[in-house]
């Protein structure tokens, strides 16, 4: 294995979008420069993107003195937050290696299985997955939540995604390409990167616990990025509102049949036009709802859509001065505009 392999200025890019880690930045940075002239030092030179999605604490001075001191870090501001997946998204498209890895900040993926997934890559495979085999210290709730993410996900979006695999994972220049292609707005990565097909494969590790601070990700915004995956590549949601629909009309008809049996044939008071009238009220209404909540949020996505608007604004990007010098700036992508 070396660098030869390789035809482009870096043989590896790892991107890490931030938000809000400035006590977990500086074990970050040992970490990246200890395996950078260890386990990665055949790959050489190793590009590393951190991307700031509009953090409010230090996180972006630590970010921008730490390029300006190394030559192969790369620091991109955005100009506001724009949620993990967009972040993400920034740097995969800002990063310019041959095969480019994604991982959070927090160091729960331990960098040195990037050694394997590179392995793997150089194997054939275009797409490697970094799957948790144990989840660490990870409190119960949070282990619930993630079981029951993956399993809506396999359910509905009719894509294999591997389980246990978050956004640590490698994509070739190939992968990387055809993943800029798609035109989402609301983009679930662990979704699309299967979608695009290629050689996959998986390296297994296990999960450490976050060297500080808190996690980004709780039950309410796990829920949001479950519908989000669950939307962007399946419509089965509109399915199941159209069968839990004919569900209830079945419960109506049950209990209208039920009425009149209860009136004529055991004789049963009943107080002329009200059950039928309450009934019709209530299992319409609630059918009606239903599928106004799922019409909205599909036509939601539809509107953020059509509207075409970059996916996310790059206020700045910081890069040491000799690297400024030795290589050219990479223009706006596609999905991104600088101010």
């Amino acid at each position: 294995m070396s660098a030869s392999n390789f035809p482009g200025i870096y043989p590896l890019s790892i991107v890490i979008p931030i938000y809000n880690e400035e006590q977990a930045l500086p074990s970050l940075f040992k970490e990246l420069e200890r395996i950078q002239e260890t386990e990665l030092k055949p790959f050489s030179p190793v590009e590393v993107v951190l991307v700031n999605d509009g953090s409010r604490d230090a996180s972006w001075p630590l970010i921008d003195a730490q390029c300006r001191r190394q030559s192969n870090w790369v620091g991109v501001n955005l100009s506001r937050n724009f949620g993990h997946q967009l972040a993400l998204m920034a740097g995969l498209e800002s990063a310019r290696g041959d095969a480019v890895v994604s991982m959070d900040a927090d160091l729960q993926d331990p960098p040195a299985v990037i050694v394997q997934m590179m392995e793997a890559h150089l194997k054939g495979y275009e797409v490697v997955y970094g799957t948790r085999r144990s989840r660490g210290q990870e409190p119960w709730s949070k282990r619930v939540t993630a079981v029951l993410f993956y399993w809506v996900i396999e359910k509905l979006s009719g894509v294999a995604i591997p389980r246990n695999t978050g956004d640590f994972r490698l994509l070739s220049r190939r992968a990387l390409t055809e993943l800029a292609r798609l035109p989402e707005t609301h983009r679930f990565l662990r979704g699309l990167v299967p979608w695009i097909g290629f050689p996959q494969t998986q390296v297994f590790y296990d999960r450490s616990d976050r060297v500080a601070g808190e996690t980004h990700y709780p039950f309410r915004k796990m829920l949001r990025l479950a519908f989000d995956g669950v939307t962007s590549v399946s419509t089965k949601p509109l399915r199941l509102a159209y069968l839990f629909s004919l569900l209830l009309f079945g419960v109506f008809v049950g209990y209208i049949l039920y009425v009149l049996f209860n009136h004529f044939v055991l004789g049963g008071f009943l107080i002329p036009g009200w059950t039928s009238l309450m009934s019709a009220i209530t299992i319409f209404g609630t059918i009606q709802l239903l599928l106004f909540g799922v019409f909205g949020e599909y036509l939601g996505r539809v509107y953020e859509q059509v509207k075409n608007r970059p996916l996310y604004i790059i206020q700045e990007i910081r890069r040491s001065q000799d690297a400024a010098n030795d290589h050219p700036k990479s223009g706006p992508t596609p999905h991104s505009s600088t101010s």
